[in-house]
């Protein structure tokens, strides 16, 4: 058995990516990003959790805003409903709220559906005062419950959905953060030697690609499965990684990093806002225990 990306995965990341890099996020739609896992009665593509990984890889390594894993990843394993339809076209964005891991909501503000999930069952919820998070991009609002509106069509399922499109989007900002720190130790002097030829800073960006790449396919494995044991591998592994590039992408950039004229620091707020979405690593690596 070959377990590898598929040709037409692999231009569908590369769509992603040149949307992404020329048009911003408006295109997307037009890709199928919002349809990946909408059922096909409702004008989805139906695809696979390997083509969402595919996606949210792409999305994290240009560190979109948006309240995406909400709408793309969790939002159709919670309903079967019509409104997957407007999902599916790109008209329509959700906020969801699923205590303990994600307790408030992501732009809940221009978001069109608010689901709170209350165990097996789904309610409204009525936006409040608005949070600070440490990733300025990411819009937070208090919630309070509203009326029930029916039954949730597959909590368990929409959790670990949840968690490997974070999961993805980690290791998108990894190698981001992999491909400007080596880069910049390209181009950047110091007593007349580019910073990369220094064996200290060879060290330090060699030990970021390992753990990345010892890290893809656990990412990946959870994607086949979805078992609980392999989504939270893949959360520890990934976000682990994702820490360590950020931290070595500040060593490498020095005080320029600290900057907000400069994109390394809105990377660095997002590693450190997804590393706790859908899961801590406390939570996952005791998933992970308690499964051995």
């Amino acid at each position: 058995m070959r377990f590898a990306l598929s040709q037409e995965q692999l231009d569908f990341a590369a769509s992603i990516d040149a949307c992404l890099t020329d048009t911003g996020p408006k295109g997307l739609a037009e890709l199928g990003v919002p349809a990946l896992l909408v059922p096909e009665r409702f004008d989805g593509l139906d695809a696979s959790a390997i083509d969402l990984v595919v996606a949210f890889d792409q999305l994290g390594y240009h560190a979109t805003p948006g309240p995406w894993v909400d709408t793309v990843a969790v939002l159709p394993a919670l309903l079967d409903d019509e409104i997957l339809a407007s999902v599916a076209a790109g008209e329509t964005l959700a906020s969801i709220v699923y205590r303990p891991h994600v307790p408030y909501a992501l732009d809940a503000d221009t978001a069109e559906a608010k689901l709170f999930v209350d165990g097996a069952a789904l309610r409204t919820f009525t936006a409040g005062r608005m949070l600070s998070s440490v990733d300025k991009s990411r819009r937070l609002f208090e919630v309070e419950p509203g009326e029930v509106i029916g039954a949730a069509a597959d909590t368990a399922r929409a959790f670990e959905l949840g968690a490997l499109a974070t999961t993805a989007q980690l290791l998108g900002l990894g190698r981001w953060l992999l491909d400007t720190s080596v880069a910049y130790a390209k181009q950047r002097k110091q007593y007349g030697r580019e910073i990369g030829q220094y064996q200290a800073i060879k060290h330090l960006l060699a030990d970021v690609v390992t753990r990345l790449e010892l890290a893809k396919p656990l990412l990946y494995a959870a994607a086949l499965s979805l078992l609980p044991r392999d989504v939270s591998a893949a959360k520890v592994a990934v976000a682990d990684a994702a820490h360590l590039a950020a931290r070595t992408g500040l060593q490498v950039h020095g005080a320029i990093g600290y900057t907000a004229e400069h994109p390394l620091g809105a990377r660095l707020t997002k590693v450190r806002a997804l590393v706790a979405a859908w899961g801590t690593q406390g939570f996952h690596r005791a998933r992970v225990l308690e499964s051995l």
